[in-house]
């Protein structure tokens, strides 16, 4: 059983077992997590990212968020060059276990000022069959 501590950052990180590799994807990607009624509510800071340069899979009970600013070089040559550049251009990724027994149709996904809303349902047991009776001729 997982028992919260408000002294330890990482507690939700162990919880779905977040797969993120680099720190600064973490730093980037600022995730926070809620539980609401029957649902978990994932709220991913991704500022500056277009509702199209961000993807969502779901993979053997893994969600992979990922975004990907690219460089606009015709954009940078008309508007002239960059002495310094602080905003992120690149790639990052993040991932979390929510459950071998979720489908794509669970999961629901919203992004809106910079924000990227994800909700899904805590526990969703596996489909048991029915069992049907057959006749005997």
């Amino acid at each position: 059983m997982i028992v919260p501590s408000f002294f330890n950052d990482s507690y939700f990180d162990e919880m779905f077992n977040s797969l993120s590799g680099s720190d600064s994807a973490k730093a980037l990607m600022r995730t926070d997590v809620k539980e609401i009624g029957p649902d978990y509510l994932l709220e991913i800071e991704m500022p500056g990212f277009e509702k199209d340069e961000i993807h969502a899979e779901l993979e053997k009970g893994y969600l992979t968020i990922s975004g990907v600013h690219a460089k606009k070089i015709d954009e940078d040559e008309k508007c002239g060059k960059y002495i310094r550049r602080e905003r992120y251009m690149g790639k990052c990724a993040r991932s979390f276990y929510i459950g071998e027994n979720l489908t794509q149709e669970d999961v629901k996904a919203k992004y809106e000022n910079g924000i990227l809303t994800i909700a899904f349902p805590k526990e969703k047991k596996p489909e048991i069959e029915e069992k049907k009776r057959i006749s005997i001729e």
